[in-house]
């Protein structure tokens, strides 16, 4: 595997090196017209996509109508442009775009054709966003690595024979593929952070609340959260300020304002308190690779001025409050899917569901009394430390033709969340978290650094998270990569 400061590709490679946040600054400014931007991505869909199977969906006529009302906005506007103008952008294939096809990796909607589009999608349009098609999932957003029986599997960027991880794995591999500078996600046990590590980009899981979902079946759901990749902190900011926000039919208000992700990324670090976990305490198993890639990083932050110190929350109950709420909300969601076409649905999400099915009202209640009392040591943990580092995925990227890892370090793993653990739970916590490229193994394959904060901090974990991304510079090094792979 090679990779390299920019891309290896011939046309519109300029454009593509762009941050989210350059790019529409040079469209704003007239330095690059919208359509410009757009050809460029579409040329780089085309020469790339067929190794990685990123891109799903591609809608050449809605994009192009779009891109050119954006530059006739540029030419006879008088007042300020939104902050995302003209940018292309695919949009992850489990959030409904109206009038673009929006499968979840199902052949349940295979033909599905939304009529509205989800707030997140709304919300960027607003932004100026152009709307280019769709990024690939596992079915429903079900696991980490991107494979479904609708469009086949997602690989790695930087090794295509590889996981890109997932559930938003085609996004990540198109990021760091250079089809687009940033994108929308979804995580509910890592599905934000694990692909961000795999292909070398930053992804932020939200506070809960930050990213409002109007739309969803249970309004008081907290697990699940929708948030943004990118491959700078920066541009992750960008989109957080565009999709973020308070809804009059969302009960809870968000905890963050949008215009605090405006708010400057610099930051000193002198005497933040951050604790490293390599096993979150709980004795997790992590790949030698991963953990000496991650350890070696540690320095860092030394050098900005931070105190690093082994430590870890009281997570024993973490796992207990995942797994039930997530089978909850399986049941609660998916439950009468599953019920009427589960014989073409895959056999983990049906699990899921009957795991939900299964909850009495006696794991209810000691569901919510573990995650209260969760709650009350992740404060108090809070109370000494300011951030919690840990390995973001256990294992490096993996076989993209297995399901998932089985075992790691001879440790066999219960079910397909078992190798997803690092991630859920931190999950389990609510709190923000955010996953930024920490370096490479010796076989050149990405490794991503979990950090995270109390709620509602997720502008200072940013702001954590840009300083060790400055200080480093690894999402810098593109995979070279061409239709015939890496």
């Amino acid at each position: 595997m090679t990779t390299t400061d920019s891309t290896s590709s011939d046309a519109g490679a300029g454009v593509l090196d762009l941050s989210a946040t350059a790019l529409a600054s040079a469209i704003r400014s007239k330095e690059i017209s919208a359509r410009e931007a757009l050809d460029a991505q579409l040329r780089r869909i085309e020469q790339v996509n067929p190794a990685i199977n990123a891109i799903v969906t591609v809608d050449d006529d809605a994009a192009v109508a779009a891109a050119t009302a954006a530059d006739e906005l540029t030419m006879s506007a008088h007042g300020p442009l939104p902050r995302l103008h003209g940018v292309p952008m695919t949009h992850k294939d489990t959030h409904n775009t109206r009038g673009l096809r929006t499968t979840h990796g199902s052949k349940v909607f295979a033909n599905h054709v939304p009529d509205a589009d989800d707030l997140v999608i709304g919300r960027l349009k607003t932004a100026g966003v152009v709307t280019t098609g769709k990024s690939n999932v596992p079915e429903f957003a079900a696991g980490s690595h991107t494979f479904n029986e609708v469009f086949g599997t997602t690989t790695n960027p930087y090794a295509p024979h590889l996981s890109a991880g997932g559930s938003s794995g085609g996004v990540a591999a198109a990021i760091a593929s250079r089809i687009q500078p940033a994108g929308d996600g979804s995580d509910m046990g890592g599905s934000l952070r694990l692909p961000a590590s795999f292909c070398n980009v930053a992804g932020l899981r939200p506070s809960a609340d930050v990213v409002p979902s109007p739309g969803s079946p249970d309004l008081f759901s907290w697990i699940g959260r929708t948030g943004a990749m990118a491959r700078d902190v920066e541009d992750i900011a960008l989109m957080m300020s565009a999709i973020s926000g308070s809804h009059p039919r969302h009960p809870t208000p968000s905890p963050v304002a949008p215009h605090r992700f405006a708010e400057p990324l610099e930051r000193d670090l002198t005497g933040m308190r951050i604790a490293w976990s390599p096993d979150l305490g709980l004795g997790i198993p992590v790949e030698a690779e991963v953990k000496r890639v991650l350890e070696e990083q540690l320095a860092v932050f030394e050098s900005l001025g931070a105190r690093i110190e082994e430590a870890a929350p009281d997570l024993r109950e973490a796992d207990l409050v995942f797994r039930n709420t997530r089978a909850f909300n399986f049941a609660l969601s998916l439950g009468d899917l599953v019920a009427e076409h589960g014989e073409v649905i895959k056999p983990e999400i049906r699990w899921n569901v009957e795991q939900g099915w299964e909850l009495s009202s006696a794991d209810l209640i000691e569901t919510a009394l573990a995650r209260t009392r969760l709650e009350h040591r992740m404060q108090e943990f809070f109370d000494r430390y300011d951030v919690i580092a840990s390995p973001c995925a256990q294992v490096l990227p993996f076989d993209a033709a297995e399901r998932y890892p089985g075992s790691i370090n001879g440790v066999e793993l219960d079910n397909y969340l078992g190798w997803m653990r690092s991630a859920c739970l931190i999950s389990a916590t609510g709190v923000p978290a955010l996953s930024v490229p920490a370096g490479f193994s010796e076989s050149g394959l990405p490794v991503g650094l979990q950090l995270a904060m109390s709620h509602g901090q997720d502008v200072e974990l940013l702001q954590v998270g840009h300083g060790f991304e400055q200080a480093t510079g690894f999402a810098r090094q593109a995979p070279v990569l061409s239709a015939a792979g890496g």
